[in-house]
């Protein structure tokens, strides 16, 4: 699969993928991340880091400035640009940074971070938690991914339930796709992203790792986004740092179901995973 065979765009131009999938590495600018090894609070280091994924074949950089693990705190707008633009701002510098992403779903923190450079908002909530998200969108025209969430960060693993995941998660894309094309932000401008571990128990994800198709009928590149996550946990009994072997697995065997985009810690790993997959002959 070439980088063009889903186009996502963006009012800076394509977000594409130069070999067999695109990988979004994570930077959590933040002390609380469910993933310690993911978290930098210097703008120095968070830029040495950024530039390091690069050169390990990273296609996004995906920068995020709260917590969204299960049972975290929100942060405010404010704190959240005063952690992010310092290193957009120090980005913009670096010659050969590739696009960046930014984690959030405040509609405030969305306009500064794509007035300083911000290629892709990445939303966990479909703007239903700041509605004024979706004017920003409409506005300035970014690359958006589309993420379903049954809940809210602090209590969403309560009691998440579904009749059938796969049928919800697709029926809720195609309601806010239309919803979000229908206000003015472009369709090829969004990917589709399922929300592993956000709402959902370990059944609920493994069924949607197996299942893009589901909603593939959208005609939208699809995202995912397992990395180190408590489904390994659910089924393997891992700790949070011995998820990396697994990680690349899943990494693997969802290429295969039809993921273009992975949202990775390890961008190193993740590239040599899927350049094999990409090797192997159909």
């Amino acid at each position: 699969m070439e980088g063009d065979t889903f186009l996502w765009h963006s009012a800076r131009g394509p977000v594409t993928f130069a070999r067999h999938a695109g990988i979004m590495g994570i930077i959590n600018i933040t002390a609380d991340s469910f993933f310690s090894a993911s978290r930098v609070t210097d703008t120095g280091k968070v830029v040495e880091r950024a530039l390091q994924m690069v050169r390990d074949g990273a296609d996004l950089i995906d920068l995020g400035a709260e917590s969204s693990r299960p049972g975290s705190s929100p942060v405010s707008a404010e704190t959240e640009m005063e952690r992010l633009l310092p290193v957009l701002d120090a980005l913009s510098k670096e010659e050969g940074c590739c696009p960046i992403s930014v984690d959030t779903y405040h509609a405030k923190t969305a306009a500064a971070v794509l007035e300083h450079g911000a290629t892709v908002i990445n939303d966990i909530s479909a703007c239903s938690f700041d509605p004024e998200l979706t004017d920003v969108l409409v506005q300035y025209k970014p690359a958006y991914v589309l993420m379903h969430c049954q809940g809210k960060p602090a209590t969403m693993q309560d009691c998440p339930h579904y009749d059938n995941v796969t049928d919800e998660v697709a029926a809720f894309f195609a309601r806010h796709m239309d919803r979000l094309v229908a206000a003015g932000l472009p369709e090829e401008n969004i990917i589709l992203d399922p929300g592993i571990g956000f709402g959902k128990k370990s059944g609920h994800n493994l069924a949607l790792m197996a299942h893009p198709e589901a909603w593939a009928g959208l005609g939208r590149p699809s995202l995912m986004a397992l990395s180190m996550k408590s489904v390994f946990q659910d089924v393997l009994g891992l700790p949070v740092d011995k998820r990396g072997q697994a990680t690349q697995v899943a990494t693997a065997l969802t290429f295969e179901k039809g993921y273009l985009w992975h949202r990775v810690h390890d961008v190193a790993s993740t590239r040599q995973t899927l350049d094999l997959c990409g090797a192997i002959p159909k």
